[in-house]
């Protein structure tokens, strides 16, 4: 397990990720506040629904700024008995939070600029109020850059929604310029047209958000690339002859729990595989901050020439098969006339079960005296 130093730089670690983030979320607070109150009074005196709309949708983000910070606040407590992985979660429902923010200001857009298409009003617009507008889509573009950035570097999906929001506000408020500019020259008043374009384009980015931080939620499959740097740090080990059937379990940004298991010779001792499974999991934690809560053992038959020769055989027959990924955990117990062993099958196949039965029959064939325990498999960083 972790040393004391290691704990105090974990420690460290979250509580820097956790400032950050507040940090980031209260700038975006300021920005936003100041942009709103700037577009609320420019849209007033204007007469123009989509600059009012879009300092609504200010103050909108700036409330997803503080719900950012509320859930990372809240995602930070340390486990207890009632929660012992931790509140790490807390975080993907804040980024749900602002997801249905997204979504609410879209819809309200999307009701207020169909009524004014119904009931048209003469937009007034100035020229130093569309100098406002437009310093505002440099801060927005600014903002919305720099937040996202800063999501990512800490792997903040609230962050990043704030962000991508941030970002859509900048093409918002450029469409209301270019609408203020039409105007300005052609007479032509675009501007309730244009609301309801840009509250479509909200409600589908907030539905967006929603579904990919539900999907977390729920529990997605194993991050590919992490699957295979913690199989590549396990395999470094001298001992062990193949690494299989890692889970990764999710509980917020930064926060994984795991198991594994792993190939070991049959000549290994059990001080030896307590020793070997320790190691093992303070690299993988020391490496990628995963704990790994079990490693199982399978056993491999490394002191007999016949049964290293059927084993061959084995691979032969499964793997003549096509979306067979692998077997793993091969042992023979001679004595027993006993197989045994794990058999991964891609979800490519039209039909595992059948795919399984079919190898099987050729297994009892070819092997008639033998029993075999054969598992169907799932590779959980399957691609």
């Amino acid at each position: 397990m972790k040393s004391v130093k290691e704990q105090k730089k974990s420690i460290g670690v979250e509580d820097s990720r956790e400032k950050i983030i507040i940090r980031t979320s209260i700038i975006g607070i300021v920005a936003n506040v100041l942009l709103a109150l700037f577009k609320a009074v420019i849209g007033i005196l204007s007469n123009s629904i989509a600059i009012v709309l879009d300092a609504v949708n200010n103050v909108s983000d700036a409330g997803s700024s503080l719900v950012t910070i509320i859930g990372t606040k809240l995602a930070s407590r340390e486990p207890d008995k009632k929660h012992p992985f931790g509140y790490g979660r807390l975080e993907y429902l804040s980024a749900m939070v602002i997801a249905v923010i997204v979504m609410y200001a879209g819809l309200t857009s999307f009701g207020e600029s169909i009524e004014r298409i119904i009931e048209p009003k003469t937009p007034n617009y100035s020229i130093p109020s569309l100098v406002i507008v437009a310093v505002a889509v440099f801060v927005k573009v600014f903002l919305g850059r720099y937040v996202k950035r800063v999501g990512e570097k800490v792997n903040s999906d609230s962050l990043m929604n704030s962000g991508e929001d941030a970002l859509m506000d900048s093409v918002i408020s450029a469409s209301t310029l270019v609408a203020a500019i039409i105007y300005l020259f052609f007479h032509i008043s675009l501007e309730a047209w244009l609301g309801a374009i840009i509250s479509i384009t909200i409600i589908k980015a907030g539905y967006e958000m929603l579904r990919d931080t539900i999907s977390r939620l729920l529990g997605e499959s194993n991050d590919i690339e992490l699957a295979r740097a913690i199989k590549d740090t396990v395999l470094e080990f001298p001992q062990v002859k193949g690494a299989y059937d890692l889970v990764l379990n999710n509980y917020g940004p930064n926060a994984w729990n795991g198991s594994i298991h792993i190939e070991i010779p049959d000549t290994c001792m059990a001080h030896e595989i307590d020793k070997l499974i320790r190691d093992i999991q303070e690299e993988v934690y020391y490496r990628h901050k995963v704990i790994l809560t079990a490693v199982g053992i399978y056993s491999v038959n490394t002191q007999d020439e016949e049964v290293i020769s059927t084993r061959q055989r084995v691979n032969e027959i499964v793997f003549a098969y096509p979306n067979v990924r692998q077997i793993h955990g091969f042992y023979i117990e001679k004595e027993k006339s006993s197989m045994r062993f794990d058999l991964v099958i891609s979800f490519d196949a039209m039909d595992r079960k059948a795919l399984y039965e079919d190898i099987m029959n050729d297994l009892e064939k070819a092997f008639p005296d033998y029993s075999f325990r054969v598992a169907l498999d799932t590779d959980f960083a399957e691609s």
